[in-house]
């Protein structure tokens, strides 16, 4: 497909470097190695930080003490190992591949303020960034990415409608799809999967998830906005031999998951990820006569493989998955054809495939010099049903980037410059209307990054894209971090983001309802500036280590696809931004730990984020402007006993009018309301049972479904939910491991 379309010579640089990319073998020269107590070198040492000297690029141990480093991050071969209550150790590391290092208890204060902080915000990179481990995702309810971030501040993820089971991401006060999604750094789950995405993507596969708030890096391309979630999957070397988990809700919504990882010789290991779930339990709790939860099937599979050899490491993928969701009134008989069918009822079903490959050679004696290459195919193609309507479409995309790291002069000054090439098709049917666009858009980026090793970083970067629809692209970022002591930081970012809308994919809510669907004229693409800051600090009290995080960001948009449902109650109309549309997001997070073993996070967020719909700035529908957020988290030693429990607020949310008042804006609020989950889990030697509850205090939103009575009348709306839908959920489950 993409050879056909190469109509430039900019298109030949590209195919060039992408047949390069499948040439080459992998992802970067590793260094493992773990981390352990010198008094018992049984006992490994979770959490440990793990550093290049002389960078901020570094990673933590994992449950068995285990980490990882890229040899082409390096600086110079050593390597420092901070923990808290331990001494902190400087490793020669050259001429290794595995290291393994016993750290010695320390009772200085000092230490365990300023070398050993464990704490989930990084206090390495140059962009403000949180991660969500392997063990936050054990807190959580089973078993994909939406159900990642139920402990975590950061992301809200919300339904987007009260009938097709749908849900979003939102970061900064932005919808999701201003968030880039990407999985080990390269460009995800976007377009057309938009509405299902956090469904297609199973906890049980994923290693970590890294949480970047600002535009980040340009090495991943120009659409990051309010910043981007980078999802780690599980590496084959690292992984539990066999992994299995099996959970069930009080909604009959049962999910199984199985991993086998393997060495294959001396030189590859590889990982099968198998996970399938299925709810098929027609639940109207609120007596509407539709159900609260869509039933829906699917069987997902990823398999993972990885080459290493001397200075070039090969790792790609690739995955599978089938979905079908039905939802709507609890009479609904999919079997029934459409124009007969006297029932509202939504269905989709979707066929996803995709493929990756990552590639990087490290130039001998020069561990700061290498070249790489990430490359990826995907195919999606979904048919939805939305009572009456009909919504398909089919996405094909490939991406190639090729990088080239070394130094300018010394190790304080290095950079990373090279190309990029990204495809993709898009086909949609929306009832009878069929619409389309190809995009071919080579690039070029450049990235510097100083370092003084002491105490500032600059990462300054920037890229320049030729569209083939919409012209040249230019896109600069800033990130600096300073160091104001050893336990304040300071940092800034600054940059533009740039995308192409899929405006009936990213507003899949307006299908769920009687308002027509109107495109008021050709659509532009989205720009933005975000401008924001975070302010670091790492303390002790009472000889418990704590952490203080806030930020603020400022986003606004050059352009904007505006999805106006305040205008008229009968419509949705899709128009470019002619005025004003901002975002202004606050965050103040505490982290500390009160006694051993039990954490608590508490944070405060503000929210002001407005847009001008036709002629007027007000408050965008259905983003609370104040929410608190608190996570209580105890374990018994060595893990025996965990238990979670974690609370939110949502202040008032603006509400589209859903009655047809004769006045413009006519506008009503939500309701202010408490969600509470928690979970205990009981560990084994190798087996862990845990049992939950999500939404306990079983608050529901009063009337989700506007006309419930009358799905085909000119009332009907399902798209203004704000709050939970399906009550208090029961669940439990259990993990069984082999490492």
């Amino acid at each position: 497909m993409l050879l056909n379309n190469l109509s430039n010579p900019l298109h030949y640089i590209a195919a060039i470097a992408a047949l390069f990319i499948f040439t080459l073998s992998a992802s970067a020269q590793e260094l493992k190695g773990k981390v352990v107590d010198s008094a018992n070198t049984s006992d490994p040492i979770i959490g440990a930080n793990v550093v290049w000297k002389g960078t901020s690029i570094g990673t933590a141990t994992d449950a068995t003490g285990s980490f990882v480093l890229q040899k082409q991050d390096a600086i110079s071969p050593e390597i420092i190992v901070t923990y808290i209550g331990y001494t902190p150790d400087t490793i020669q590391v050259a001429g290794k591949d595995f290291v393994s290092i016993p750290l010695a208890a320390s009772g200085s204060l000092k230490e365990v303020v300023v070398e050993g902080q464990q704490t989930r915000y990084s206090s390495l990179t140059p962009t403000n960034s949180q991660i969500i481990t392997s063990r936050d995702l054990e807190k959580s309810a089973c078993c994909n990415l939406a159900e990642s971030f139920e402990t975590n501040a950061s992301v809200e993820v919300s339904t987007t409608d009260a009938v097709s089971g749908a849900k979003q991401i939102q970061m900064l006060g932005l919808d999701g799809s201003y968030t880039l999604l990407t999985t080990d750094n390269i460009p995800a789950l976007r377009g057309l999967a938009t509405p299902y995405r956090l469904n297609y993507l199973s906890g049980t596969y994923i290693q970590s998830i890294d949480i970047i708030k600002g535009t980040g890096s340009v090495l991943n391309g120009y659409e990051s906005i309010s910043g981007q979630v980078n999802v780690m999957l599980k590496d084959p070397a690292k992984a539990e031999r066999l992994f299995v988990n099996v959970y069930g809700n009080s909604l009959a919504r049962f999910d199984a998951n199985v991993n086998v990882a393997t060495e294959v010789g001396d030189k590859w290991s590889t990982i099968l990820m198998l996970h399938t779930d299925h709810l098929g339990n027609r639940v109207d709790r609120n007596k509407d006569g539709f159900m609260d939860l869509s039933l829906g099937t699917q069987y997902n599979m990823f398999n993972k493989w990885k080459y290493e050899h001397k200075a070039v490491v090969s790792e790609f993928g690739v995955g599978a998955l089938r979905e079908t969701r039905i939802g709507g009134q609890l009479e609904y008989d999919e079997n029934t054809p459409q124009e007969q069918q006297p029932h509202y009822g939504t269905e989709s079903e979707t066929d996803r495939l995709t493929a990756y490959n990552k590639t990087s050679y490290t130039f001998p004696g020069k561990p700061y010099q290498s070249i790489g290459a990430i490359t990826s195919l995907t195919h999606h193609k979904f048919d939805a049903q939305y009572g009456l309507r009909n919504y398909d479409g089919e996405q094909n995309s490939g991406s190639a980037r090729l990088i080239f790291q070394s130094i300018i002069g010394h190790t304080g000054h290095t950079y990373k410059a090279g190309l990029s090439y990204n495809y993709d098709s898009y086909t949609e049917t929306l009832t009878d209307s069929t619409f389309g666009r190809t995009e071919r858009v080579p690039g070029a980026f450049l990235e510097y990054v100083y370092n003084n090793s002491n105490n500032l970083t600059i990462v300054a970067g920037s890229r320049v894209d030729f569209h083939n629809l919409f012209g040249t692209i230019f896109t600069p970022r800033l990130n600096v971090k300073f160091d104001a002591t050893k336990n304040t930081i300071f940092r800034l970012a600054a940059g533009k983001g740039f995308r192409v809308a899929n405006p009936v994919a990213e507003n899949t809510a307006a299908l769920v309802s009687s308002r027509a669907i109107e495109f008021r004229e050709e659509l532009q693409p989205e720009e933005a500036w975000n401008l924001g800051g975070s302010f670091t600090h790492y303390f002790a009290l009472g000889g418990r280590p704590g952490t203080f995080i806030t930020d603020y960001y400022y986003t606004t948009f050059t352009n904007q696809v505006v999805a106006d449902m305040y205008t008229d109650p009968k419509r949705v109309m899709f128009y470019n931004l002619s005025g004003r549309s901002f975002s202004k997001s606050f965050q103040a997070e505490l982290q500390y730990e009160v006694l051993k073993g039990f954490d608590v996070k508490a944070a405060y967020k503000y929210f002001d984020v407005k847009t001008t719909y036709s002629g007027q700035l007000v408050q965008k529908p259905m983003i609370p402007e104040h929410r608190f957020f608190v996570n209580l988290g105890f374990a018994t030693p060595f893990d025996k006993w965990r238990a979670d429990l974690t609370t939110q607020y949502f202040g008032l949310m603006p509400l589209a009018s859903i009655e047809d008042s004769g006045a413009a804006m006519n506008m009503r609020e939500s309701d202010r309301f408490f969600t509470t989950n928690a979970q205990v889990t009981r560990a084994f030697k190798r087996w862990e049972v845990y049992v939950g509850g999500e939404n306990l205090l079983n608050y529901r939103q009063p009337n989700p479904i506007v006309g419930a009575s009358d799905p085909f009348g000119s009332n009907f709306d399902a798209s203004m939910v704000w709050g939970p839908i399906t009550g208090r959920v029961i669940y439990a489950g259990l993990r069984f491991k082999i490492d």
